[in-house]
C-alpha cells in the first residue's frame, strides 16, 4: 500500500496532452513515410511524362510464375486516359514478370528497371493472332497470319519502350523447336513490333532469345533505336536483330547484336504484295553497330525489298565472325529498288564475304509473283574499310539483262585468310568503279587510281532524325 501511495495519479489534462503529442508524432511519422523515396531514376527520352504508375499497382506479381498479361493490359488501359494530360509512364520494377502479348498506347512510356525481366509466356492462349502484313501477303513462317508480338503497338503517336538496361527474354527455344518441326500454323511472334505509328523510341534494353525477329518497326516514321543489346544462339532460326520495314526517318545506333540471322535487316515488302503496297524504307542511319552472326549478314538490304529501299547511311560498324559485311538480297519478281546506299568506316574480323550482292535470292511469297518485275540496284557506295581473316573478298551477282549499277568501292583493305579462295572476287552483271582497294577487284570494277580515293562518300546533307533532341527525364517512386 505504501508503494502504491507514492505513485502520482495523472490528472485528466495530462492524459489528453500526452495523447495529442502521440497523435502528432504518429501523423508526422506517417507523412515522413509517404515522402520516403522508394527509388529514383533518370533516363533520356524524346518526351517525359506527367504521370507514373507501377505494374504492382495493377496486381503485377514478379515471381516468374504468375501471368501478368492482364496486369499489363489493365495498367496501360488505365494510363491511356492521361494521353492528353502530359502522358503516362508504366514502371516495371525489379523481378521476373511472366507475360503474354500486350499492346501499348499513345503518349506512353514503358520503363524497365535494371533488375526487371519480362519473360515471354509459353501459353499460346496468351498470344493473339493477327492478319498477315499487307506488304507481305502471308506470314513469314506459314501461309496463315502471325502471332502478335510480345510488346505490340499500332496506330500510335509518341511511344517509348526503354529502361535502365532491363531485360526482355522471349524464351524462344519452344518456338524454334516448333518451327523446325513444321508445327506452327502462324508466324512466330517478335519481341517488339510497332506499326502504323509516328515518333517511336526503343532504347537501353537487353533482348534475349526472341522467338523470331527482335525489333520490328513497320509502316512507321521518326524512329529512334539506341543502346540495345540483342543476344540469341547463333543457330537460332530467323532471330534477326533490328528490322526497319517500310519506315521513314530512322536512326539505329550504339547497338550490340549476337544472333542467328542478320543483325540489321532493312525491308519493305515481298514480291507482288510489296510492289502493290509501295511503301519504301528511306532515310535510315545506322551507327556504331557491333555484330556477331556466323551464318548471316551484319547489314542486309532485302530480301523483302519490293517497296523500295533508299538513302541508307551506315558508319562505324564492327563485324566479328559474321558471314558477310554488307549483303544485298533480291531476285527476279521482287521489283522495287535498292539505291543510294552509303557505308563507311567498317572493321571486320573473320568473315566469309566482305561484300555480297545477289539477284538470285529465290524465296517467294507464292507463285503469283510477276517474272517481269525486275529490281533496280544502283548507287551502292562503300569506303574506308578494313577486314582480316576473310575467305572471299566479294561475291557480286547481278541479274542477266538487269545489271546492278553505280557500285563504288574506295579505300578498302582486305586481309585474306590462310585458306582463302584462290579468286578473291567474283563478279557478274554489275557495273561500277573502285579506288585503292586490295586485293585487286574484278575487271567489272576498274581501279580509278589513288587520286579518286575520296569518291563513294556520304551526302553532305543530314536527315531529319539526326536533329531530334532527347530530354533528361527524372522520376521518383515513393511509398504510399
Amino acid at each position: 500500500m505504501k508503494f502504491v501511495s507514492r505513485i502520482k495519479t495523472p490528472v485528466v489534462s495530462d492524459v489528453l496532452s500526452f495523447a495529442v503529442i502521440l497523435l502528432l508524432l504518429s501523423v508526422k511519422e506517417a507523412e515522413s513515410r509517404k515522402r520516403r523515396v522508394l527509388e529514383s531514376f533518370e533516363y533520356n527520352a524524346i518526351n517525359c511524362r506527367a504521370h507514373t504508375a507501377s505494374l504492382t499497382d495493377f496486381g503485377g506479381v514478379g515471381d516468374g510464375k504468375t501471368s501478368n498479361t492482364k496486369a499489363f493490359q489493365d495498367a496501360i488501359t488505365h494510363l491511356s486516359q492521361y494521353a492528353a494530360d502530359g502522358g503516362a509512364q508504366l514502371v516495371v520494377p525489379a523481378g521476373k514478370w511472366l507475360t503474354g502479348s500486350f499492346s501499348l498506347t499513345s503518349h506512353f512510356t514503358l520503363f524497365l528497371h535494371k533488375d526487371a525481366v519480362l519473360l515471354a509466356s509459353q501459353d499460346l492462349k496468351e498470344w493473339p493472332t493477327l492478319k498477315s502484313l499487307p506488304s507481305y501477303g502471308r506470314g513469314r513462317d506459314a501461309p496463315a497470319g502471325r502471332y502478335s508480338s510480345l510488346i505490340f503497338g499500332t496506330n500510335l503517336t509518341d511511344v517509348i519502350v526503354t529502361g535502365d538496361n532491363g531485360t526482355i527474354d522471349g524464351q524462344g527455344a519452344y518456338w524454334w523447336q516448333q518451327f523446325k518441326k513444321g508445327k506452327l500454323k502462324y508466324t512466330r511472334p517478335y519481341l517488339i513490333e510497332i506499326m502504323y505509328s509516328d515518333t517511336i523510341q526503343i532504347s537501353n534494353l537487353t533482348l534475349l532469345n526472341s522467338p523470331s525477329w527482335n525489333v520490328h518497326p513497320v509502316y512507321s516514321s521518326n524512329i529512334l533505336i539506341q543502346g540495345i543489346t540483342i543476344i540469341a544462339p547463333v543457330t537460332s532460326p530467323n532471330t534477326d536483330g533490328i528490322n526497319p520495314d517500310s519506315c521513314t526517318n530512322t536512326k539505329i545506333e550504339d547497338c550490340y547484336i549476337v544472333s542467328g540471322d542478320d543483325c540489321v535487316a532493312v525491308k519493305s515488302g515481298w514480291d507482288e504484295y510489296g510492289i502493290a503496297y509501295g511503301m519504301p524504307t528511306k532515310q535510315l542511319i545506322i551507327r556504331r553497330l557491333t555484330c556477331i552472326s556466323p551464318y548471316s549478314a551484319t547489314i542486309a538490304l532485302g530480301s523483302e525489298m519490293s517497296g523500295g529501299i533508299q538513302d541508307v547511311r551506315a558508319e562505324d560498324i564492327t563485324a566479328i565472325h559474321t558471314e558477310s559485311g554488307i549483303r544485298i538480297k533480291t531476285a527476279v519478281g521482287r521489283g522495287g529498288y535498292v539505291k543510294d546506299i552509303y557505308v563507311k568506316r567498317m572493321t571486320m574480323h573473320t568473315m566469309k564475304w566482305v561484300f555480297w550482292m545477289t539477284g538470285n535470292y529465290g524465296s517467294h511469297a507464292d507463285k503469283n509473283y510477276d517474272p517481269n518485275a525486275l529490281p533496280v540496284i544502283q548507287g551502292i557506295n562503300y569506303r574506308d574499310m578494313v577486314a582480316e581473316n576473310v575467305s572471299m573478298a566479294a561475291r557480286l551477282e547481278g541479274i542477266s539483262g538487269d545489271p546492278f549499277k553505280e557500285i563504288c568501292i574506295s579505300n578498302v583493305t582486305i586481309g585474306m585468310a590462310a585458306k582463302a579462295k584462290k579468286v578473291p572476287w567474283t563478279c557478274t552483271d554489275i557495273e561500277g568503279i573502285t579506288s585503292g582497294v586490295s586485293p585487286r577487284p574484278c575487271d567489272l570494277l576498274p581501279d580509278q587510281g589513288p587520286e579518286r580515293i575520296s569518291q563513294c562518300d556520304f551526302p553532305p546533307e543530314g536527315i531529319p532524325i539526326d536533329s531530334v533532341q532527347v530530354k533528361k527525364c527524372t522520376y521518383s517512386m515513393h511509398y504510399m
